[in-house]
């Protein structure tokens, strides 16, 4: 046993984050998976997940590090967390030299939203990355996210864990570099992760039921491919939504307004400009409607 180790997953039971064993010098839990469940302790009643398994418990803790010094995970989702995971280019040669960094984007995302950087708890990665730890708003409930925010920057909440500091891997070590406490997610933020739910008005659009199910599905897949677009294919993705969503209006399944708003706050959710966003939209539902005259019927 590593006593830091220990230490490091009881400080962090101490703040109420749920912890879980990582396997010795690894980012991977170490506890046991569905198809070799024994049934036995937690699992008497079923196989419960790593997630489930979560604790703050100081006796569970110190019994499972008394036996090999594991590295500390924080389960994100049962300890109120949002941790924001600043990543770094992947080592491919000179492929990714040009490649920012994930700090370099979200302070790029901070900018152009007019948001300083948040101050908050923050831990240098084994990579050389960084992981912004935030408290979740109350009630709130977000999953992972890969990418949302800009590329080589995730998420985790609910689904995820991190790796804490004093854990220690083949790269290196993960260490705190600010102690402050953690900060609510600001709302900035958590306007940028929450999920967008898309029905407003579309009880309104003179369609089929089937028609509007599929219209609406169709309007939620569009924002999705939006929203997880790359940058540099941002506009592209915005423009290529429009019109793919335009023959909706034509064919009277979708309210213009209604797309038009989804459309909006999907495109300035991934730093599009609100004037750029509605010329491009207004450009892809345009050339859609001239081109769906009426719908196609087999």
């Amino acid at each position: 046993m590593s006593e830091h180790l220990l230490n490091a997953a009881l400080d962090a039971a101490e703040q109420g984050w749920s912890v879980i064993p990582l396997r010795p010098g690894d980012k991977r839990p170490a506890l046991h998976g569905e198809a070799h469940c024994p049934g036995i302790g937690d699992c008497v009643g079923g196989h419960r997940k790593w997630e489930q398994r979560a604790t703050t418990d100081p006796d569970r803790i110190r019994a499972a590090w008394s036996t090999l010094p594991f590295n500390v995970g924080i389960a994100t989702g049962p300890s109120a967390l949002v941790v924001v995971d600043l990543d770094m280019p992947k080592d491919k040669g000179n492929s990714n030299a040009d490649t920012p960094c994930g700090v370099t984007t979200f302070e790029a995302l901070c900018e152009r939203t007019g948001q300083t950087v948040p101050a908050t708890r923050t831990v240098r990665t084994a990579s050389g990355g960084v992981h912004l730890y935030f408290t979740a708003p109350p009630g709130a409930r977000l999953a992972n996210s890969a990418g949302k925010l800009g590329k080589l920057i995730d998420t985790r909440a609910w689904g995820g864990y991190v790796v804490a500091a004093s854990s220690t891997t083949a790269a290196g070590a993960y260490t705190v570099t600010d102690p402050t406490p953690p900060a609510v997610l600001p709302d900035w933020l958590y306007g940028l992760l929450a999920p967008r739910q898309f029905t407003r008005g579309l009880t309104a659009a003179p369609a089929t039921p089937k028609a509007s199910r599929y219209a609406a599905a169709a309007l939620t897949a569009e924002i999705a491919t939006v929203e997880s677009s790359w940058e540099g294919q941002r506009n592209t993705a915005l423009l290529r939504a429009a019109r793919a969503l335009g023959r909706f209006i034509v064919w009277g399944d979708l309210p213009r307004s209604v797309v038009e708003e989804a459309l909006q706050l999907a495109g300035e959710s991934i730093g599009l400009s609100p004037s750029g966003c509605r010329s491009t939209i207004r450009s892809g539902l345009n050339w859609s409607i001239a081109h769906n005259s009426q719908r196609r019927t087999a």
